[in-house]
């Protein structure tokens, strides 16, 4: 499940006069900009976690080095409960993408193998590049090429392939029986303590 969130005062349907087109412009840009900081203000915690190294990436690929586990979980633990506590108190809307069981499998796969021949992922080899590891401009040549195929075969996959195993817009709080409050808290629990044994297990 992955969501997008979007800032509710954003959500106008369209400029009826000069002065709501230039308030419409002022938003765009300003959602430029902040795209553009927090851009940055990932790449750079990347980089300084040490996921845009290739000996670490290639490490979390043989389970000799958990640095990359441990930043997206903790990554995880603090998106999840800033989003839904935003949302909570009505800053930004939730955009559950839908769950397409072939889309998401056969997607995943391609992104897992691209992963384990270039050893970056699009996040880090930007970071990586970025620090000046030039392997990782073959990496980004593929993306870019894998984004326009994807683009051109975009129609032909939504008719034949997004229908297969989609169940719509899920949650893990549509399939257990208790709040949502109850199961970000809980999920924020289990996905710390799996943290803690992950350090602790990798430190012996």
């Amino acid at each position: 499940m992955a969501t997008t969130i979007e800032d509710k005062s954003q959500t106008s349907h369209g400029p009826s006069n000069p002065a709501s087109a230039a308030s419409s412009s002022s938003a765009s840009s300003r959602q430029l900009l902040l795209g553009l900081f927090f851009g940055v203000l990932f790449g750079f915690l990347l980089q300084k976690g040490g996921v845009a190294k290739f000996h670490v990436l290639i490490g979390q690929l043989l389970l000799d080095d958990f640095t990359v586990v441990k930043v997206m979980l903790s990554a995880v633990v603090v998106g999840m409960l800033g989003i839904h506590g935003m949302h909570r108190l009505k800053l930004v809307e939730l955009h559950i993408k839908p769950t397409r069981l072939l889309s998401n499998i056969v997607g995943g796969l391609l992104f897992g193998v691209g992963f384990a021949l270039s050893a970056y992922c699009p996040g880090t080899g930007a970071a990586a590049l970025g620090q000046g590891n030039y392997d990782a401009l073959a990496m980004i040549a593929g993306m870019i090429a894998g984004s326009y195929l994807f683009a051109e075969a975009s129609g032909w996959i939504s008719s034949h392939v997004d229908p297969i195993g989609d169940y719509g817009k899920l949650t893990l709080h549509d399939l257990v029986p208790a709040g949502r409050a109850v199961v970000i808290l809980a999920s924020a629990v289990m996905l710390t303590l799996v943290l803690v044994a992950i350090e602790l297990l990798s430190n012996r």
